[in-house]
């Protein structure tokens, strides 16, 4: 076995659970397979997934030649694709096995990724069993609306700290609930409302505020923030 508690990448999956899916590659930590996602309109956008057995995904896209996305999470890949059904990418995102294209959520592809989930949200409860990550706002550099983002999963907390470092963040950027510039802000009044399992018009404690961990720091984010959290949590 690897060092630091990695698993062997010769055990991470058995040859019945790759079941003859294209692309097939091991590397020193990861195995590789081709996958992609369908856009009704602009057709398959092509990439390669990396699945390491501390449950990481990263896809680097191969949608054409020129395409300089990689790193991505399978949510960010989805978002790239310009699936129009998006927020679903454990069905939307395929590997093509037996020459058929086959959802992720269908492979025993995601059995890390799940694994590393459910120790995550494990791991992140309040005395009452609840997530204690409440709801956070950013103001679209556009409209100049405040737009609310909700952090009640781990994806939902990567589309939020991807935001909060784009310094031109504006509200199309935010298809997962298919805001636009034209609808209303949030209401002052609403504010004070950031899903706090203690209080509803808590202003920040223990229950909702967190100062990082494995739901919300991220390991493949260059920003100072998760490379020190990530560097912290290794040593």
């Amino acid at each position: 076995m690897a060092s630091g508690g990695e698993k062997d990448v010769e055990v991470l999956f058995s040859d019945e659970e790759l079941n003859e899916i294209s692309g097939f590659k091991r590397g020193a930590d990861f195995v590789e397979v081709t996958c992609g996602c369908t856009s009704h309109r602009y057709g398959d956008a092509v990439g390669r997934l990396r699945i390491f057995g501390n449950g990481d995904l990263e896809i680097t896209c191969e949608c054409t030649p020129g395409c300089q996305e990689d790193k991505l999470t399978p949510a960010a890949f989805e978002k790239h694709s310009e699936r129009e059904t998006a927020r679903k990418w454990k069905s939307n995102v395929w590997v093509i096995a037996k020459g058929e294209k086959v959802p992720l959520l269908k492979t025993a592809l995601l059995k890390y990724y799940n694994q590393a989930l459910k120790t995550a949200n494990g791991s992140q409860k309040s005395h009452n069993g609840k997530t204690c990550h409440r709801d956070e706002f950013l103001r679209c550099t556009r409209c100049n609306k405040v737009r609310r983002f909700r952090l009640r999963s781990k994806e939902e907390c990567r589309i939020y700290h991807d935001a909060s470092l784009d310094r031109t963040w504006k509200c199309s950027d935010l298809k997962l609930d298919r805001i636009t510039c034209d609808d209303d802000g949030e209401r002052a009044s609403r504010k004070a409302h950031r899903g706090c399992s203690r209080s509803p018009s808590c202003s920040g404690c223990t229950s909702c505020v967190c100062f990082g961990c494995d739901f919300c720091r991220f390991s493949d984010c260059s920003c100072q923030t998760c490379v020190d959290f990530t560097r912290n949590a290794s040593a």
